[in-house]
């Protein structure tokens, strides 16, 4: 199956092509059972998605290419990758021409003299677990894994100087040399020692802070903490221990500091050249049912409002949350008003502040739509994609106003911001959020899908399919099943994009489902394929009813003459029904829908249960019984949501 190399540590190597794999949700590598993983099908998945950001081929027939190092300092700089030896592209076809024993040899030997010297490049980043020689096919390849370079190791770069050229970035174009602003760029957030938004700006006074902005920043910090000392200390004094205004020891300087002044400040007094002029937050909503209109709201610098980020917080996060679901429980007698959903948005939102590299050219944009939230700050990721999937690494480019936001309960700095937001998500099933990385200007984005993992449609068959025994399911079992049934058939590879899980978790949980009788296996070792057991439901599907009804209607000339009898008994109940729907009061009718709509119902049940149209009950009855506050919406901030359902607030209505 392998081929394992003297001098080689496949474990290590698999484990670190594994992480990088698993944390941008493409299929991972089996790690559990190491003869398990073969080398061909490995290289076969690589040459399949061709050179991307993180792969790159290189023939190497003649000795190591210049080339080489190029790649590796925009691996390093970018988010990993791995370079394959031993491979040619020609005409956008791959040639595995394969490398000699000795070449190899030779190459490992070269590649170790070269790393380490520092005329070819500043910094190895490797150790000899991070090359693996293994044969594809009969040809011998050589594979380097190039690690994401940390911040503070960063910039990777050729030669002794990192600009002119020397230092590389990755897109999907291949490496590009950095121009000497990116470099400056990389160098500044390598620094810890010295915040980006801890610079202190010349000639800034007390006249820039808007008043408004303190005085409300200062109440809610009261509220928060109505005995901290702070309290009593006069404005400057206040925003001095807040890091808006400081005093340097070294130079003796002092003054206002830019994240004083982006949080605090007046617009004019942001966007002066002395503090970011490329400073410009925006949102925009796309919530209307015309598609003509470009968005339902906006709001931007305009000149009626002064956009700090304080500012821009408070008018963007009600907007934010107005759509997703009200939260209704009772906590120790004390109604909560934030869901794990709710958290998870207000942790991208102010992640997306606090991360923002405001030198970058580009803009802070906040995007919503009925589906789907992204949020988009200039700047590069100073964690890799694992470290960002993972949690727990609190590393913060603007750590000033990471603290301003900490003490008023908007932000944490314990590093629990990504996992609040997978959590959020994971517990409202919608599908996982997603970073992406761009580049020139360089640029972050978080996407939040609001696509739903577990269809309502799909549970309720299955509940009524396995007679509500899915309820004692886990998540993922519930979310496999639904997957299998939406999809008519699964297989262990399907659900390592649905499920975080490795792939001998999900073969044990399929096993898990089989056994209890929920699915059928067919096949055996990676092809086998799953399909949910029909056999074990009590209800009969719609074509197994319809084609029943047949065959009972051709087999007596009796039943038919009885059906017609019912048919007739049916159209007495319809008409009487009619007439009783006529004369019901607005009230009656009032009474019937509060009582069932203990819980959320959507308008098509409420119609079912009540003999009205959906139409007559959206134009007539609906918008009455929001008034009077009878009812309300599971998501009151869009009337038309797809999903749109209603509640009864058990508000006295014989009193309206």
């Amino acid at each position: 199956m392998i081929e394992v190399c003297k001098g080689t540590n496949l474990s290590v190597f698999l484990q670190r092509i594994k992480q990088k794999e698993e944390m941008e949700n493409k299929k991972p590598i089996v790690l559990n059972n190491l003869e398990e993983w073969d080398f061909t099908d490995y290289i076969d998945s690589l040459i399949q998605k061709e050179e991307a950001v993180d792969l790159e081929f290189k023939i190497a027939k003649d000795g190591l290419p210049n080339s080489l190092w190029d790649t590796y300092s925009s691996f390093a700089n970018t988010d990993g990758g791995v370079i394959i030896l031993g491979v040619k592209e020609y005409k956008q076809q791959f040639i595995i021409e394969g490398l000699t024993k000795e070449q190899i040899s030779q190459y490992k030997k070269d590649f170790w003299n070269q790393i380490n010297n520092p005329d070819c490049v500043n910094e190895n980043l490797l150790s000899d677990n991070d090359l693996y020689e293994g044969c594809y096919k009969g040809k011998n390849l050589l594979l380097i894994y190039v690690p994401r370079a940390t911040r503070i190791q960063r910039p990777i770069y050729r030669t002794r100087n990192p600009f002119g050229g020397h230092t590389f970035k990755r897109n999907h174009e291949g490496d590009y040399k950095c121009t000497d602003a990116e470099v400056k760029r990389l160098i500044a957030d390598s620094d810890e020692n010295h915040p980006r938004d801890s610079r202190i700006l010349c000639n800034y006074s007390i006249e820039d802070i808007d008043k408004e902005t303190l005085t409300q920043y200062r109440q809610l910090f009261a509220n928060l903490k109505p005995s901290h000392p702070w309290l009593s200390l006069n404005d400057l004094e206040f925003l001095t221990k807040l890091e808006a205004y400081r005093k340097d020891r070294h130079t003796k300087e002092e003054g206002f500091t830019l994240a004083g002044i982006l949080m605090f400040g007046k617009t004019e007094s942001i966007t002066d050249p002395e503090c970011a002029p490329n400073y410009f937050p925006d949102y925009r909503e796309h919530l209307g049912a015309d598609d003509s209109i470009r968005w339902s709201d906006r709001i931007c610098p305009d000149g009626t409002w002064e956009a700090n980020l304080f500012q821009f917080y408070r008018k963007v996060y009600p907007k934010l949350t107005v759509i997703l679901p009200k939260p209704f429980q009772i906590r120790n007698g004390i109604r909560i008003d934030e869901t794990p959903t709710h958290i998870a948005i207000r942790e991208a939102f102010i992640n997306t502040l606090i991360h923002c590299d405001f030198s970058e050219e580009g803009n802070i944009v906040v995007e919503q739509w009925v589906d789907k939230y992204r949020f988009k700050n200039p700047g590069t990721m100073l964690v890799s994609k694992t470290q960002y999937y993972s949690g727990g690494d609190s590393v913060c480019r603007n750590k000033a106003l990471q603290k301003m936001f900490m003490l008023i309960g908007f932000s944490e700095k314990a590093g629990s911001g990504v996992n609040k937001i997978i959590k959020g998500w994971r517990e409202a099933n919608w599908q996982k959020p997603y970073v992406e990385e761009l580049n020139r200007p360089d640029k972050v984005e978080l996407t939040l899908p609001m696509i739903s993992l577990l269809p309502d449609d799909a549970v309720i068959k299955l509940k009524e399919l396995f007679d509500g025994k899915i309820e004692k399911l886990t998540q993922d079992e519930l979310t496999a099943l639904v997957t299998c049934y939406s999809e008519n058939e699964i297989n262990n590879t399907q659900l390592q994009y649905v499920v975080p899980q490795h792939r001998s978790d999900i073969t044990k949980m399929l096993k898990k489902l089989c056994n209890e009788g929920f699915l059928i296996a067919e096949g055996n070792g990676r092809g086998t394929k799953y399909h949910i057991n029909e056999s074990e439901g009590k209800f009969e599907t719609l074509e197994n009813k319809v084609e029943s009804s047949e065959n009972n209607m051709e087999s007596s000339e009796s039943n038919m003459e009885s059906s017609e009898s019912n048919m007739e008994s049916l159209k007495s109940n319809m008409e009487s029904s009619k007439q009783n729907k006529q004369r019901m009061t607005f009230e009656e009718l009032q009474a019937l829908i509060i009582s069932l709509s203990q819980d959320y119902i959507s308008i098509e049940e409420i119609a079912t249960k009540v003999h009205k149209t959906p139409k007559y009950l959206i134009n007539f009855i609906i918008p009455r019984m929001l008034q009077n506050g009878t009812i309300e919406r599971l998501y009151p901030g869009i009337p038309n949501h797809p999903k749109q359902k209603y509640k009864a607030t058990n508000k006295n209505f014989n009193k309206q």
